[in-house]
């Protein structure tokens, strides 16, 4: 269903809906409780420990919602091969990149890295809480490591987002809040 949507000049945009609440959702509850976490660091004790739990219960429900979900949501439409992903970033660089209405090849791949980096944050931060590596210095390197490269990718996310974002003329962060975007 198409709904209008002011364009600014007072005529009316039409839109569609493409990331559904749930996922919308998902997204800014994974952004709050990462952020919460990693802003209490090694201090914030429980508070730090339940973050991280929130973190990877977010995930477990995604990787579900990513199979069973609305369309956008499926991992089978958007996860790129490596030869579409290749493709992708060619075209970005010769200034041709097509407009996807879903994720595009390089934002799906930094959606699979980001939940990669963060299933390992959360991991590693369980691990040392268990008898096998309570204080283990290596398993908390690795934590914070893994911490440390996914708050780097959460910048060359929102980067990416900022240029699609002007080379496509839409604000990809309100469609995150509203779920639509134009439909061409």
């Amino acid at each position: 269903m198409n709904a209008g949507q002011p364009a600014g000049d007072g005529r009316r945009v039409e839109s569609v809906r493409v990331w559904d609440p749930l996922v919308r959702v998902f997204h800014w509850s994974l952004v709050a409780a990462f952020a919460g976490a990693y802003a209490l660091g090694d201090d914030g004790g429980a508070v730090h420990q339940a973050l991280g739990y929130t973190v990877l219960g977010l995930i477990a429900f995604r990787l579900v919602w990513g199979l069973v979900g609305s369309r956008h949501a499926r991992f089978a439409d958007f996860v790129p091969s490596p030869r579409r992903l290749l493709a992708y970033l060619k075209d970005v660089m010769a200034r041709r990149e097509a407009r996807h209405l879903g994720h595009n090849p390089a934002g799906a791949a930094m959606i699979l890295m980001l939940l990669l980096t963060l299933t390992g944050t959360g991991i590693t931060g369980w691990l040392q809480t268990t008898d096998a590596y309570w204080g283990s210095e290596a398993m908390e390197d690795v934590h914070e490591a893994l911490a440390n490269i996914t708050l780097m990718l959460i910048g060359l996310h929102v980067a990416g987002v900022v240029f699609s974002s002007l080379r496509h003329r839409e604000n990809l962060a309100r469609a995150m809040f509203t779920g639509r975007k134009r439909p061409s």
